[in-house]
C-alpha cells in the first residue's frame, strides 16, 4: 500500500510485447510461425487463405506504397504493417488509420467506425408548438 506522503512514480512506457514476442521478433517470423500466437478467429481466417484483394493489399504494403486506400475492413493487421498509415473506408469516406503495435491481429474495420455520435440541433421550421419553446436568457 502506498502512503500519502510517498510520491507515485510515473508509469514508464515499456516496449510492447504480444504473448511474449516483440514486434521486431514477429516481423521476422513467417505466417506459419505467427499462426502459433494468433487468436483462434484470426488463425482460422489466415488458414483459409487471403482473398485476391487482400493479397493485392499486402503486395502494395510490401512494396512500400506511400498512400494505401482500402475497402477491406475484414483485413487483419499483421506485424509487418506496424508504423504505416492506411486509409480505411467507413461506408462514406476514407478514415486515416495509424497502425500501432497494440492493433496487431485486429481487423481494419475496428479502427474506422461506421457510426457517429448524434448531435441534435434546436427545433426548426415545422416543429410542434411545444418543441419550439426555448426560454430566453
Amino acid at each position: 500500500m502506498v502512503k500519502k506522503t510517498q510520491k507515485r512514480l510515473p508509469r514508464r512506457r515499456e516496449e510492447f510485447t504480444y504473448r511474449g514476442h516483440t514486434i521486431e521478433d514477429m516481423k521476422q517470423m513467417g505466417l506459419s510461425e505467427l499462426l502459433n500466437i494468433m487468436p483462434a478467429r484470426v488463425r482460422r481466417k489466415v488458414r483459409r487463405g487471403f482473398t485476391r484483394g487482400e493479397e493485392s493489399l499486402l503486395t502494395h504494403m510490401r512494396h512500400g506504397d506511400e498512400k494505401v486506400r482500402t475497402h477491406l475492413r475484414s483485413m487483419i493487421v499483421l506485424p509487418e504493417m506496424v508504423g504505416r498509415a492506411i486509409d480505411v473506408h467507413n461506408g462514406k469516406e476514407f478514415v486515416k488509420v495509424e497502425i500501432q503495435p497494440e492493433s496487431v491481429f485486429h481487423y481494419f474495420g475496428e479502427f474506422a467506425l461506421t457510426r457517429r455520435k448524434v448531435a441534435h440541433g434546436t427545433a426548426g421550421i415545422g416543429a410542434t408548438r411545444s418543441s419550439k419553446y426555448v426560454p430566453l436568457k
